[in-house]
């Protein structure tokens, strides 16, 4: 423990004095990149040298060092409703930088104001949403609709907040909603380890192991608005199955 304490204490500078003005540059340099490459080739390039890049390179400074179990069951070209649930902001570099899939995250409508992200992420294609505006989130998910074709899926984190405990919270329906409006399959993904990167509400950022499993997809097929609760249920189980009661073990 004591180790640990003094490990902590010296990493405080390389945090506030390296790697937090590395991230603040090192965002608006990649949203300029995603706003080019999105304007000279498409969104998905630009996605990719925008976001996928940008959160392995985040991820690397940290150091955050990442697992991945499950993408086998990932079929490609298709497009996924993806569910995962939401321990820490490093669960957007775990996913955007280790699933391999070309995607478009929910944001919320206040990321927009920050100096590079917000440009690059709207020139992608990311879809923000104005909770305090029911309409205009409406009005979102219709635009996502139009964005989920030729194997281009969608995030969601379904909670709505990260978790303070790293246990899943409940689920808030919108995602399931547009996985039974559109007949797409839900692709359920469990992130183990984010919480103790960066934990909720802190600026206290640590270097560490992290893991992200990649459940099979679900078929939707059957589920209607109705019995949507069921899904629901069904969909957070499998999440949660996948977080350990204790803590990660980068060797299992």
């Amino acid at each position: 423990m004591k180790l640990r304490n003094i490990f902590s204490v010296l990493y405080k500078p390389y945090q506030w004095f390296i790697y937090i003005p590395f991230f603040f540059l090192n965002t608006i340099f990649f949203g300029i990149l995603a706003v080019i490459f999105s304007m000279i080739f498409n969104a998905r390039i630009g996605s990719y040298i925008g976001g996928v890049i940008w959160s392995k390179v985040s991820a690397f400074m940290v150091p955050m060092i990442p697992r991945i179990k499950g993408k086998e069951n990932i079929v490609k070209k298709t497009s996924y409703i993806v569910i995962s649930n939401h321990q820490s902001h490093f669960d957007v570099f775990l996913i955007y930088g280790w699933i391999g899939l070309d995607i478009k995250f929910v944001m919320k409508q206040e990321l927009k104001k920050i100096p590079g992200l917000g440009i690059g992420s709207e020139k992608v294609g990311h879809i923000f949403l104005d909770r305090s505006n029911p309409r205009a989130a409406v009005e979102s998910l219709e635009v996502a609709k139009k964005k989920l074709v030729n194997g281009t899926s969608v995030v969601f984190f379904p909670e709505g907040t990260r978790s303070i405990t790293g246990k899943t919270g409940k689920f808030k329906k919108g995602a399931f909603k547009l996985a039974i409006d559109l007949g797409l399959p839900i692709l359920p993904v469990t992130v183990i380890g984010t919480k103790k990167i960066l934990p909720a509400n802190t600026l206290d950022l640590n270097p560490g192991f992290v893991k992200m499993i990649i459940h099979k997809p679900l078929n939707i097929k059957g589920y209607t608005e109705e019995n949507m609760p069921e899904l629901m249920q069904k969909v957070r189980g499998i999440i949660a199955s996948g977080i350990p009661d204790e803590d990660y073990n980068p060797i299992n």
